[in-house]
């Protein structure tokens, strides 16, 4: 540790500067369907990385397939990414990865970060991920500065679409972690900054009932409702995958209906499931095309499921639980006590380590009650989380870290 430490001691000195680049950048709406947000905010990200020296470049990603509330595909654009590389050529190459957009649409009134109370920073994407960002930053910084840094070469990805599934950038994804050795992504750290191991298997399924209008007074039995149908298809969804060892369900969204008086001929639900294993993900389609086709088994009903699995499930294998075990040591050099856990959460750590990239994916700061007005960063966990990812990235460019070769 002694070898390190003069090179770490200036990332206690940049708190604030973390601090004021995490409430800058969380004032700029990104939710993941605001383009003009996404813009501004790759826009800015770049002017404030651009000291790290390395090639920048906007990739436009191709729009997003989405199912509009009349049960058909349609398109909607996606924000843009930002790549930075630096070194590619180097015998040993490093990804670090974290996502621009949030959970938070303009219309959203969590709008604006704050401190509401010493050490707590209260805002939107404060700590997924823009957090992150800040302390992905500060480590390459350190890396930069140091006599070890020409030896690894190093990307950076800075995608719009991690909350939505990743669907323009997983391409980009898949091959980063084909030309990398290894993998950090600075998605925030568990409340107690630990680490997350294995992680759930996440698909986003829409599930479509089309009935028969009519009215709803003098022709009601001439009617075939779509919403009643699509009611009991949710009882029967949660029933079936809730017996499922692991697998957790959560219908999110239900639309469906015009006026009060009209049978409604059209329902569609949007669910999202979490699945253990590979198998499951299976069991899961299994039973929602089982259920999508007794209801169209019935007179004046079609029902059909469209949607898919977007991220893998991820298990640690012997490789991963290495690395885990390195970033528990360099926490212990720092003395931070963290280890390691699983996670019912899904992010691109899962989808970099499916195309072969050992990843650790919770490298950013600690905090709390994301996804919603609460979610709150802890200022004091910017420097020791900064530290951590400058310290193992210093210990790979060193050679005390060996990777292995690709």
């Amino acid at each position: 540790m002694s070898t390190y430490v003069s090179h770490i001691a200036s990332i206690a000195s940049q708190r604030n500067r973390m601090r004021d680049l995490i409430i800058k950048w969380a004032n700029i709406n990104s939710g993941s369907c605001h383009v003009a947000g996404l813009e501004k905010m790759a826009a800015v990200v770049v002017e404030d990385c651009a000291g790290l020296g390395a090639t920048v470049e906007r990739i436009t990603l191709p729009a997003q397939n989405v199912v509009a509330a009349e049960g058909t595909w349609h398109k909607v654009p996606l924000g843009p990414a930002i790549s930075m590389v630096k070194r590619p050529e180097s015998r040993v190459r490093v990804f670090l990865g974290i996502h621009a957009d949030t959970v938070y649409s303009p219309e959203n009134p969590f709008q604006k970060a704050c401190e509401t109370s010493p050490g707590k920073l209260n805002g939107p994407g404060v700590l997924d991920a823009k957090g992150g960002l800040a302390v992905l930053l500060l480590a390459l910084e350190t890396l930069e500065k140091s006599p070890w840094a020409g030896n690894i070469g190093w990307e950076v990805l800075i995608n719009p679409d991690e909350e939505i599934g990743s669907p323009g950038s997983a391409p980009i994804l898949a091959a980063a972690a084909r030309r990398n050795h290894l993998g950090l992504v600075f998605e925030p750290a568990l409340p107690n900054g630990n680490l997350v191991s294995d992680r759930k298997g996440s698909g986003n399924f829409t599930f479509i009932v089309r009935g028969r209008s009519a009215h709803a007074g003098r022709d009601i039995t001439t009617g075939r409702n779509a919403i009643a149908a699509l009611a009991e298809a949710v009882v029967r969804i949660n029933a079936a995958l809730g017996r499922l060892d692991a697998v957790s369900v959560n219908v999110g969204q239900i639309e469906g209906g015009t006026a009060l008086n009209v049978v409604p001929a059209l329902a569609l639900c949007r669910i999202n499931v979490r699945v253990g294993s590979q198998e499951q993900q299976a069991q899961v389609r299994s039973h929602l095309e089982a259920i999508a086709a007794d209801i169209s088994g019935r007179e004046g009903f079609c029902a059909q499921v469209l949607g898919d699995f977007h991220a893998p499930p991820r298990a640690a294998d012997a490789a991963m639980l290495l690395w885990l075990g390195r970033a528990c040591a360099c926490g212990a050099d720092l003395g931070l006590n963290i280890s390691w856990q699983g996670s019912g959460g899904t992010c691109d750590g899962n989808r970099l380590a499916a195309n072969g990239l050992i990843t650790l994916d919770t490298m950013g700061p600690v905090g709390g009650e994301i996804h919603s007005p609460q979610e709150y960063l802890l200022l004091d966990s910017l420097v020791p989380r900064a530290s951590l990812a400058a310290l193992l990235l210093l210990k790979v460019a060193s050679g005390e870290y060996g990777c292995s070769s690709r």
